[in-house]
């Protein structure tokens, strides 16, 4: 039996390395998938960034920027209530 390939068409898809303790593959704040976009933003990607505490919680840059600029959240992670201070990238 012969074989011949006639097109092919390439996939691919892409997701968000998480630290190894956050198996939650969603935003803490929003719920939305981190392989979507948080509410504020259209196309996933660079644009849409996440931001990982030292505590290990992972949100969406741009929904934890707006929980940290509420008067009420005291500059507190969403999930653990432990001061909110971001991960230094390696």
């Amino acid at each position: 039996m012969k074989i011949s390939v006639r097109e092919v068409y390439p996939t691919y898809t892409w997701h968000w390395q998480l630290p190894t303790p956050s198996s939650d593959d969603v935003c803490g704040i929003c719920r939305v998938s981190f392989d979507g976009t948080c509410p504020n933003c259209i196309y996933p990607g660079d644009g849409c960034p996440l931001t990982v505490g030292t505590c290990v919680h992972a949100f969406h840059e741009h929904c934890i920027a707006k929980w940290l600029d509420q008067d009420g959240s005291k500059g507190l992670c969403p999930m653990c209530r432990q001061h909110f201070q971001r991960q230094e990238e390696p």
